[in-house]
């Protein structure tokens, strides 16, 4: 049996808080403002696991109304998605990541990523990929205003 998810995350950009994305620290002026840590990429990935299992969304399973989860740690959150998915007998068979963000460059950062996020899902990195894309200067995600990210899993089990 095979069952595909999609996510996708959205956070504004904000002077005074550290980038992470894909668990990983990132050098940038601002960081992405949210209720938890706000990584956009972690998120995609968990809103992606959480629709192939049907389980609706991050929010309904860590609602940003419950201060336990003010900071989150997301690579965390994943992990606890990961046990969901793991705990009823699904194993991965592919996750694919876009990043959307003008700057900064994020290219010497997608192995850390890929690593951290695979490490978070217990699974060998080359089940995983993640890449970025620049919106081109169009838009909100083009003036820097924020910055998103999409994802897709396949899960697998016999």
């Amino acid at each position: 049996m095979i069952r595909v998810g999609q996510g996708f995350d959205f956070h504004p950009l904000e002077a005074g808080r550290k980038l992470i994305l894909g668990g990983i620290e990132i050098p940038h002026e601002r960081g992405l403002r949210g209720h938890s840590d706000a990584d956009v990429a972690a998120h995609a990935l968990s809103n992606a696991i959480l629709g192939a299992l049907g389980l609706g969304d991050l929010g309904r399973h860590f609602p940003d109304s419950d201060p336990r989860y003010k900071g989150a740690d997301s690579i965390a959150l994943l992990r606890e998605v990961w046990a969901l998915a793991r705990d009823r007998g699904w194993r991965l068979g592919n996750a694919d990541v876009t990043i959307v963000a003008q700057r900064p460059k994020l290219a010497p950062y997608l192995d850390a990523m890929r690593s951290r996020m695979a490490e978070a899902l217990g699974v060998s990195a080359d089940l995983l990929n993640v890449k970025a894309s620049s919106p081109e200067g169009l838009g909100a995600l083009g003036r820097g205003d924020g910055m998103a990210s999409a994802a897709i899993v396949v899960l697998e089990r016999d």
